[in-house]
């Protein structure tokens, strides 16, 4: 396959990730790609189901790269789901329209535990095309992260067949059957590293673990069933991409900010926090190990314009004084949300945010 992408006409975000000084904090948005769109809901109508989305190379370069033709945003994000990898190990996926995803299969007993296994990386090969397609078509406009669903995460969905709000099967297993709960995650992270490495290799810029439920966990559970199987997956990823440079980890636990003492010492570049951590304590609990990315309430965005923009100048202040020395290294801050962008969200209301943040925090380095 071909290595040869445009070189990157904007690299701020890849130099926040590095705790290199930038102009401005960089902004992406967790599913930026996504319903609060109106032309992404007519690309999904033609599609025909989330999946035919998903799966079709062209309809997921084409998502991607509609919220950079409406909003400057300095990242783009591939489009796929977090649940392609337990899809390709034989559970079954299904979006019904307005549910959550389904899995036809769960793991939840002996057997099913047993026959798990890492898929082979070919079924997932349209989630790979995606991703160089995706970087050809940005042409080095801006990086473009991939991204996976955490062992621990991906093992919720598996046990309880969809989305929950108690997780009652998952922590059942987890607490009676420890051992059957370990294989799970151990089979997961060895998927999800051969995963991102495969992303890695067809072109993506920085990978994301999302932890989207590692907060759900007591102490010390979050320890031993999210970050242990966190660490396995960060331990085999490939360091260099296509092009030669490093590749940027972003490791995000919602609900995590608790945590931070213990993820400080992970083995990646960034860590995401949502918006009930505190930039500023984040930043000096983790001190010079990491950057950090995050956290304004995506609910914010449903404020009028001009709160938004005061919120967005609160998140900028609470980080503090950012990294201006282009000689060294030091703590730097990627603007997103605390989750996920929700549905209902008005455009116009993002666009306020995209200005506030580029604007008000060229202001701050100025000072």
């Amino acid at each position: 396959m071909t290595t040869s992408f445009a070189p990157l006409a904007n690299d701020t975000f890849l130099r926040a990730c590095r705790r290199q000084a930038t102009d401005y904090t960089p902004l992406w948005l967790m599913r930026q790609a996504g319903r609060y769109l109106p032309e992404y809901k007519a690309t999904r109508a033609k599609a025909g189901s989330f999946m035919g989305l998903a799966t079709n190379v062209q309809y997921a370069t084409e998502v991607t790269l509609q919220p950079l033709e409406r909003f400057p945003l300095d990242a783009a994000i591939l489009f796929s789901d977090i649940l392609t990898v337990p899809d390709a190990m034989g559970l079954g996926l299904s979006f019904a329209e307005g549910e959550g995803p389904r899995f036809a299969k769960t793991v939840r007993d002996e057997a099913a535990v047993q026959a798990l296994a890492v898929p082979d990386m070919d079924k997932l090969r349209y989630v790979f095309d995606a991703v160089t397609s995706i970087r050809r078509a940005l042409n080095g406009r801006v990086p473009l992260i991939g991204f996976s669903g955490s062992p621990w995460t991906l093992a919720c969905y598996m046990v309880e067949g969809g989305g929950s709000d108690d997780y009652r099967l998952v922590k059942t297993l987890m607490y009676s059957r420890p051992d059957l709960m370990h294989r799970i995650l151990a089979v997961n992270a060895d998927a999800v590293a051969q995963y991102l490495n495969a992303q890695i290799d067809a072109g993506a810029q920085a990978v994301m673990v999302f932890d989207s439920w590692g907060g759900v966990l007591a102490d010390g559970c979050f320890q031993q069933f999210s970050l242990a199987y966190t660490r396995r997956v960060l331990a085999q990823l490939k360091r260099q991409g296509v092009d030669g440079q490093d590749v940027p980890r972003i490791v995000f636990t919602k609900g995590g900010g608790i945590w931070l003492q213990d993820m400080k010492g992970l083995d990646c570049e960034v860590l995401g926090l949502d918006w009930t951590a505190n930039l500023g304590q984040a930043r000096a609990i983790v001190g010079d190990a990491k950057a950090l990315q995050g956290n304004i309430d995506p609910n914010v965005l449903f404020a009028p314009p001009e709160m938004v923009a005061a919120q967005a100048r609160a998140v900028l202040d609470s980080f503090g004084s950012p990294h201006t020395d282009r000689t060294t290294t030091g703590p730097t801050h990627i603007f997103n949300l605390g989750h996920g962008i929700s549905q209902h969200t008005p455009p116009e209301h993002v666009a306020a945010l995209v200005e506030t943040v580029h604007g008000y925090s060229r202001s701050l380095r100025q000072r």
